[in-house]
């Protein structure tokens, strides 16, 4: 079987940076067009700066990174420092990259690519706030039904929220575009914090990133370490979960994942409940399912896949 093309669609973050890493350490299974920014855990200039970073670190220095959307469609930025640092990278000493930031708008890229392949050919790959994606989605409706399918890492449902109580961060910074994208006829995958929060990153898991002796390794053990801090406390559990990767997890090996396919909608003008996945698990609202929503994964499967694809780097 030939590998699947993918955009990644990426706001980096330590965890966006692991799946990242996941991807570009996967060529068998995953073929990355390329990496569009968008503005979400840090602001724009930092996440198309990260990118190229976690590029570099991995060795991949002809992937083409854009740069997307600034700021949402209708509300101001919420970013996430708080989680994870200032640069969004911190753990890590990592240098400036080299690589250049490319020229053309990550919304265009997107829109270029899908018509540029055979419909069903490209799947996205959003691992932050829909912004990039929405955007394009309105710019250019005939692209929709070209897409093979979107994996996006956002959402909750028994989990609730991480960012209010009733709002997963990634759909919170822009419900109008995660309500974009969740009507678009394009077949969807999606990641919630039901799923994310049964990866954690525990010690000994940890460990086994740094035992690897590479840089990669190092890093992402130093990634964790720094970002897993608020997490625990937070929570209260042994690790840190570590959403982003569930993405190209899934992609290369679609059975440690399980979940339903149910209607999932978003709420976009009760300030009370701005950004929640309003998921119909129990099938009660009578709305057409338009979601595979992942509510469980093999949680060591995944992190021997992480951790084995990790050591090619």
């Amino acid at each position: 079987m030939s590998a699947r093309k993918i955009i990644i669609d990426t706001d980096p973050g330590q965890d966006d940076a692991v799946a990242i890493l996941l991807a570009l350490a996967s060529p068998e299974e995953i073929e990355v067009l390329g990496i569009t920014a968008v503005a979400g855990n840090v602001p724009l200039p930092l996440t198309s700066k990260n990118a190229r970073i976690v590029c570099e670190l991995a060795g991949k220095h002809d992937v083409k990174v854009y740069a997307g959307c600034d700021r949402p469609l209708g509300r101001d930025l919420v970013t996430a420092e708080h989680v994870h640092g200032k640069t969004g990278l911190d753990g890590p000493v990592l240098p400036d990259p080299q690589m250049p930031l490319q020229e053309q708008h990550a919304v265009d890229f997107i829109i270029d690519t899908l018509r540029a392949h055979k419909p069903g050919t490209v799947t996205l790959c959003p691992l932050g706030p829909l912004t990039n994606i929405a955007m394009a989605f309105e710019k250019a409706p005939d692209i929709m039904d070209r897409v093979q399918e979107i994996v996006l890492m956002g959402g909750a449902y028994f989990e609730v929220g991480n960012i209010t109580p009733a709002a997963e961060f990634n759909i919170y910074v822009d419900p109008q575009a995660a309500h974009i994208v969740f009507k678009s006829p394009a077949p969807k995958v999606v990641m919630p914090l039901d799923v994310t929060h049964k990866a954690l990153v525990t010690k000994p898991r940890n460990d086994a990133f740094r035992a690897l002796g590479t840089k990669v390794g190092i890093a992402v053990a130093e990634m964790t370490d720094f970002f897993e801090r608020f997490d625990k406390e937070k929570y209260g559990s042994n690790g840190a979960p570590l959403h982003d990767p569930c993405v190209t997890a899934y992609l290369i090996k679609p059975e440690l994942f399980s979940g339903r396919y149910i209607n999932v909608e978003i709420e976009t003008h009760s300030e009370l409940t701005m950004g929640m996945t309003v998921a119909d698990w129990w099938g009660v609202s009578g709305r057409e399912a338009n979601a595979l929503f992942i509510g469980d994964v093999d949680a060591d499967g995944f992190f021997d896949l992480l951790t084995e694809r990790l050591a090619r780097l």
